[in-house]
């Protein structure tokens, strides 16, 4: 692995690798503690929509997909203040919609272009320094708006406490789904839009299960996403698989760990 970090490709997939997991990892938290889980499926989908359109334009996907898939993180939360559908039908609604657009917008697409295929399923070496300026501006994004990770924390451990503390709740949740939905995008090609949902939920999952406070919960997640990936690009690079592909299986086999204590643990109980 050593000697493959002297290859410039594969020290721009190290770093977007690390950034991507970063901001997936800590975001995340909020994420699976708000039990929004589905919602890293539904920003994916609609990111799909916005490469398709892009690629349906001749401009660089990226570039479409953010606003496109920033409209439709706004949306969902849009709609599920002002109806009474749950969280979960809401964000059904715009993934179904988001993946039928964008298999229009490549059907409308006359020539075949293998560029939707790597979107969809991720191309790590083949980042860019454009793309490492992006995703850097991201993570920059992310540390400036750090010091609300404190109310964002408190309300989505007792929003109706929040809103009655004045504290601006409405405000943060179209905020951390414009946040999410930007670092969706960025990911789409690190991991590729099938497998980016994996990287929002499985480290904060598997921080969750060890963590007794949200704040420890969030540096593991960090942690597990960041390990994860570095493993997970030594392991693809030896074994010559699929890079997004086995990040995956690593951060699920970091699940799997973390989950064994608390197993353990019941079944010790009921013994």
């Amino acid at each position: 692995m050593l000697d493959a970090l002297t290859l410039p490709f594969m020290q721009r997939a190290l770093v977007a690798g690390l950034m991507v997991a970063f901001l997936a990892s800590y975001y995340g938290v909020f994420v699976v503690q708000r039990g929004l889980g589905f919602l890293g499926n539904g920003l994916a989908h609609a990111a799909f929509g916005g490469v398709a359109l892009g690629l349906l334009l001749n401009q660089e996907p990226l570039w479409i997909a953010v606003p496109f898939t920033v409209l439709v993180s706004v949306a969902i939360i849009w709609v599920r203040h002002r109806t009474t559908l749950a969280t979960d039908t809401v964000i059904g609604v715009f993934f179904a919609v988001s993946m039928a657009a964008g298999i229009i917008f490549l059907s409308l697409k006359k020539d075949y272009t293998a560029d939707a295929f790597s979107y969809l399923f991720g191309s790590i070496l083949a980042i860019t320094t454009t793309d490492l300026w992006v995703t850097g501006g991201v993570v920059v994004l992310a540390l400036l708006v750090q010091p609300l990770w404190g109310r964002w924390a408190y309300a989505t451990f007792d929003r109706e406490l929040a809103l009655s503390d004045r504290v601006p709740v409405i405000f943060d949740e179209y905020l951390l789904a414009v946040l999410m939905a930007v670092t969706v995008v960025v990911a789409v090609k690190v991991v590729g839009i099938v497998l980016i949902s994996a990287f929002l939920v499985i480290p904060a999952a598997a921080a969750r299960m060890l963590a007794g406070r949200f704040a420890t919960m969030t540096r593991l997640s960090v942690l597990f996403g960041m390990t994860s990936t570095c493993a997970g690009l030594a392991v693809s690079y030896w074994l010559d698989l699929p890079s997004g592909a086995v990040i995956v299986l690593i951060q699920a086999a970091i699940f799997l760990l973390a989950l064994l204590p608390p197993l353990l643990s019941k079944l010790s109980h009921r013994a």
